[in-house]
């Protein structure tokens, strides 16, 4: 797939108050570190559609943006960020789960995973989380041009070995690097692919 357009069709508070235009939608979301504004800017061409900060968790509200005009990327606020009060950190967190859970246009909710550090309980709770409420999701490795490929392949395997824990079978997953345009052409085609098969079952 090639984005050819992205707009910003605004930032909204709750799911109740999102967009209603039918769009098929696919989250992102990650500890607020995981270099995730870096990856949407590479996935749809565009420096400066979502915000890079070296201050995590910039992201406050569920904000989307129209694709070639026929879905929508939703930008979630990260998870586990610890330099905000309790009470905003969760009603952030009350926010997100609210929309992945009730959103029925959510057709998969891409959790981006740092993998240069060895598996983290956040991550893991977080996608447990997905599953006990069956929400789809896939997983997306980042920054993978920051270590050894070596060190890197250590830790996706660990990482997979700790999620074989609780899940008999593993979703898709992507390996990218926002720096070396890695992983962003498999990603949009599997989105691509969910598209069609949408509209074909439709």
């Amino acid at each position: 797939m090639s984005v050819k357009t992205v707009k910003f069709k605004g930032s909204f508070p709750k799911e109740s108050t999102c967009p209603k235009s039918g769009f098929l939608e696919y989250a992102f979301v990650g500890r607020s570190n995981v270099g995730k504004s870096s990856l949407l800017n590479y996935l749809v061409g565009n420096s400066s559609m979502a915000q890079v900060s070296s201050k995590p968790g910039k992201t406050q509200m569920l904000n989307y943006f129209e694709v070639n005009e026929a879905w929508f990327l939703v930008d979630l606020p990260g998870y586990g960020y610890a330099k905000i009060s309790k009470k905003h950190r969760n009603s952030l967190k009350k926010m997100v789960h609210e929309y992945l859970e009730n959103r029925a246009l959510l057709c998969c909710a891409f959790v981006l995973i740092d993998c240069n550090i060895p598996p983290q309980k956040v991550d893991i709770e977080f996608i447990e989380d997905l599953g006990e409420n069956k929400v789809p999701f896939s997983i997306v490795f980042t920054k993978s041009d920051k270590s050894e490929p070596e060190e890197i392949e250590k830790n996706i395997l660990a990482f997979r070995e700790k999620l074989l824990e609780s899940f008999q079978f593993l979703p898709e997953q992507f390996v990218t690097s926002s720096l070396n345009n890695e992983g962003g052409e498999e990603l949009l085609n599997y989105i691509e692919q969910i598209n069609q098969k949408a509209t074909t079952d439709a």
